[in-house]
């Protein structure tokens, strides 16, 4: 088994600690992981990407030239990954920022993650319901190492964060079953 996930976004959107999470949890179940983030010129406000590969053998390299799934948080990252999707692949999109469709043969979900952020009260929660959307369909990763790894990596002066977060990630599971 491997997994080749991008996850891409506008810088401020938590695109990297999205990745994060994700790698951290799958580390818990002892699978080989790498992590490649990458920032755009602008950082906040710029495109920002990550790779993440998970797989049950050593993997040997971090980069991703065709995607198994695109987790894509606004219009500029899709139209910059729309091409790096491998045929039948999974496409997620947050429906609140981008309104293209695509002409491929892929697996799309599209949901407002951005809207049910905000109606769970905080925006900066979009990336983790888009996470539980992830995990819900794609089952990759046990939802329970997920909310673990937001417990653990939550800075000691943010703790108030960690249950948004974990109401967030269920929120996007939700949408898949």
């Amino acid at each position: 088994m491997i997994e080749r996930t991008i996850i891409a976004g506008a810088g401020g959107q938590g695109i990297m600690l999205l990745g994060r999470v994700l790698a951290e949890a799958a580390i818990k179940e002892n699978k080989y992981v790498t992590w490649l983030p990458a920032y755009g010129a602008e950082v906040r406000g710029g495109i920002a990407h990550c790779m993440v590969v998970i797989s049950d053998q050593e993997i040997g390299s971090p980069y991703i030239d065709q995607a198994d799934t695109l987790i894509i948080m606004n219009g500029l990252a899709l139209g910059k990954f729309a091409n790096i999707i491998k045929n039948k692949g999974l496409l997620i999109v947050n429906s609140s920022l981008v309104s293209k469709d695509m002409d491929r043969n892929l697996t799309v979900l599209k949901y407002p993650f951005t809207d049910i952020a905000v109606k769970l009260g905080n925006i900066k929660v979009a990336n983790t319901v888009a996470l539980g959307c992830y995990l819900a369909k794609n089952k990759i990763i046990d939802i329970k190492n997920v909310l673990k790894v937001i417990e653990e990596i939550a800075p000691k002066d943010k703790k108030e964060l960690v249950e948004i977060n974990k109401q967030a990630v269920l929120s996007g599971v939700k949408l898949i079953k």
